[in-house]
C-alpha cells in the first residue's frame, strides 16, 4: 500500500513536471519575435522535450557501463554529499546549481560524447538537460527514474513469478547478472562448507622404565 502511493506521488510529480517543461517550451514559441534568445529556438525545444529519445533507461546505463562503452558520460547533478555517499561508476559530479558554470561546460558543450543527467529521480536532472538544450547544447539525455529507479531495476531487481511472460523472467535474469557485476551478491553464490570433525587427541602412550637396581658393594 506504501509503494502504491509512493508511485502515485512521485507519478503525479512527474506529471507536474512535464506539464512545466511542456508550457515553458510552448511559452517560449509564443513569444514575441523581435526578443532575440541565444541557444536553440524555443520551436525546438518543444519538440525536443516531448521526444522520447530524452530518456535512457536504468537496464541501457547498466549494459553500457558493463561494456566499458566509451561514447557517454555520467554526469550526477545532485550536491556533493549525495554524490560522495553514493553514486554511478564513472560518474562527474556538477551540481545542478553549479551547471552552467565554465567549468562544467568542458563536459556539457561538446559533440564527442553523450551526456546523461542523473538525480536521485528526474526532477533535478531534468532541469539541468532543459537549461542546457536552451543553450544549444548536443546529445542531452536523462537517466529515466535516476537512483531510484537503478537501485529497484539493476541493484535489487524484482524476482518475477513463475507466472509471468518469458520476456519478464528473461529481463530479471539480464538484470540479476547486471546486480552481480556492480557487486551485489546472493545466497546461492555463497558456500556453505561443512565444518570438519573435530580429531580427538589420541594420549600419548606413556612407557615406564623400571630402574635397574644397584649390586651391592663389596663382596663376601
Amino acid at each position: 500500500m506504501v509503494n502504491r502511493k509512493l508511485v502515485k506521488f512521485l507519478s503525479l510529480r512527474y506529471k507536474i513536471l512535464a506539464a512545466v517543461l511542456i508550457v515553458l517550451a510552448g511559452g517560449l514559441v509564443l513569444l514575441p519575435k523581435y526578443e532575440k534568445h541565444e541557444g536553440i529556438s524555443p520551436e525546438e525545444l518543444l519538440s525536443k522535450t516531448i521526444s522520447p529519445e530524452r530518456y535512457i533507461s536504468t537496464d541501457d546505463i547498466a549494459h553500457k557501463i558493463i561494456n566499458q562503452d566509451p561514447s557517454f558520460i555520467l554526469i550526477d547533478v545532485r550536491d556533493e554529499n549525495s554524490f560522495k555517499e553514493y553514486t554511478l561508476p564513472n560518474a562527474i559530479n556538477i551540481p545542478l546549481k553549479k551547471i552552467l558554470d565554465n567549468d562544467a561546460t568542458m563536459y556539457i558543450n561538446q559533440n564527442q560524447f553523450d551526456v546523461v543527467f542523473f538525480s536521485n529521480d528526474n526532477f533535478y536532472s531534468d532541469q539541468a538537460w532543459i537549461l542546457c538544450n536552451r543553450l544549444g547544447y548536443k546529445n542531452l539525455h536523462v537517466l529515466k527514474g535516476g537512483i531510484n529507479k537503478w537501485f529497484n531495476t539493476i541493484i535489487n531487481p524484482q524476482k518475477p513469478t513463475e507466472d509471468m511472460p518469458k520476456d519478464a523472467l528473461d529481463l530479471y535474469s539480464t538484470r540479476k547478472a547486471s546486480s552481480m557485476y556492480f557487486g551485489v551478491v546472493y545466497p546461492e553464490q555463497v558456500e556453505i562448507k561443512t565444518p570438519e570433525p573435530v580429531k580427538k587427541a589420541v594420549p600419548k602412550k606413556i612407557i615406564t622404565v623400571k630402574k635397574k637396581k644397584k649390586a651391592p658393594e663389596g663382596g663376601c
